[in-house]
């Protein structure tokens, strides 16, 4: 997708699929099977400003994200009362507060150095940002320059693709196994149907739309899919 198009968006604040108010719920009931310590480092793609990060800096985590919009990396620090420091790079401009690291610049510019400390992956938007014919490019980086094996849960949509233009886009279970590296661990944990929830969507013309939360890495124990 067009750079210009996210750029726009956010300049234009026509940013529905940011949660204004709360992080995502899904956070308070799957992130724990993970079984990530406090203190680990968890990596957030295409971040936005997404009160997720603050949730995890709340749970004691530190967080790297990066973000396409500077606008809105800029908007993340002043809406929560904290001053960056601020460092240019070749590639990004890099902000920095407390336990937060949000890199402004371009996904495939990053690098495993930029990652080496990451134990833990969240990605609830960014790879159904992504059209179909660029997920796949998407989720190869990603993996790339991961630690090997890191845990984390990906949340994505799923729906008839061809009922609706996106974004988001319809990712299946199907998509994602193909899409994540050979004998990577990866479970279905929750899925919820959210399109009553959703009336945009109806509007957009979706006869069905459902959310499905996947836990990567090593399988936790009592784990129940709802």
């Amino acid at each position: 997708m067009d750079q210009e198009f996210w750029l726009e968006r956010w300049e234009n604040d026509q940013i529905g699929f940011h949660l204004r108010d709360r992080a995502n719920p899904c956070l308070d009931k799957y992130w724990h099977l993970t079984q990530l310590a406090p203190g680990a480092t968890v990596f957030v793609p295409l971040c936005g400003k997404s009160l997720d990060l603050l949730w995890f800096a709340e749970q004691g985590y530190k967080v790297i994200g990066v973000e396409l919009a500077d606008k809105a990396v800029q908007d993340f620090f002043q809406e929560h009362q904290l001053t960056p420091s601020i460092l240019e790079t070749e590639d990004f401009t890099c902000y920095q507060a407390a336990n937060i690291t949000l890199y402004s610049g371009d996904f495939f510019a990053l690098t495993k150095a930029h990652l080496a400390q990451c134990s833990a992956v969240y990605d609830r938007a960014a790879l159904v940002a992504w059209p179909p014919e660029l997920q796949g490019r998407y989720a190869a980086h990603l993996f790339s320059i991961l630690p090997p094996q890191v845990s984390g849960l990906m949340v994505v949509m799923d729906y008839l693709q061809s009922e609706m233009p996106g974004p988001p886009f319809a990712v299946s279970e199907a998509q994602l196994h193909n899409f994540l590296p050979s004998g990577y661990p990866v479970r279905q944990v929750g899925q919820r149907d959210i399109l009553r929830y959703e009336p945009k969507f109806i509007e957009r013309g979706l006869s069905s739309l459902t959310e499905n939360v996947f836990l990567l890495g090593p399988p936790a124990e009592n784990v129940e899919a709802n």
